[in-house]
């Protein structure tokens, strides 16, 4: 990794990403009056500079190898720390919390794979849908009890993270059957549609 690399602006946001997960892991720790509410609020500026770039990163070319290998990392801790807290301070459920969490090791394990054959792992619109869910999610699991009592937080939350894991399965399925078909050698890599980016989130 060189330092241009790590100084232009999407490598940076990523950096950022990372650097807050502790942080916001950290604010859940305190539960202190407000706490709830400035962890949801650091949750969604974390996912937002996921946002943010990938869009200057296909705007101005930004691509580099260490981009590519930190993003799909960084969105990985980001879930799996937040989500592994709250389970722990008995503010999310745990069945589809350790489906994402387990999901997100396996296709990590797969990703590495399939980049050391030279094979791409396209993101797929499905999987898009279930990083939107989870990522919506997971604020409303962080405000949780502190919302106003019209706004059932929680229970959105918790509706949302057993979409996400029921969306996560479907996809970690496409991953690995596509992962297990090339390793066995009956089927070529999969391809990249245009217009997408490789790496499953």
């Amino acid at each position: 990794m060189s330092g241009r690399e790590l100084a232009n602006a999407p490598n940076a946001l990523t950096v950022l990403r990372v650097l807050l997960v502790p942080v916001i892991v950290g604010v859940i720790w305190l539960d202190a009056p407000g706490a709830h509410w400035l962890a949801a609020a650091l949750f969604v500026l974390a996912a937002g500079t996921d946002w943010l770039d990938g869009r200057i990163a296909r705007a101005r070319a930004l691509h580099s190898a260490f981009g590519r290998w930190l993003d799909p990392v960084a969105d990985k801790l980001l879930v799996a720390a937040v989500v592994v807290t709250l389970v722990g301070f008995d503010r999310a459920p745990l069945l589809p919390s350790l489906v994402i969490v387990l999901r997100e090791i396996l296709v990590s394990g797969l990703r590495e794979y399939m980049a050391e054959v030279s094979a791409g792992m396209p993101v797929t619109r499905l999987a898009k849908w279930k990083t939107a869910v989870q990522m919506t999610a997971i604020p409303f699991l962080l405000v949780g009890d502190a919302a106003p009592a019209r706004i059932p937080a929680r229970t959105i939350g918790e509706w949302g993270l057993w979409i996400a894991a029921g969306l996560t399965l479907l996809t970690g399925y496409h991953y690995l059957r596509d992962g297990v078909r090339h390793m066995l050698g009956k089927d070529e890599p999969p391809a990249v549609p245009r217009g997408e980016r490789v790496g499953a989130p």
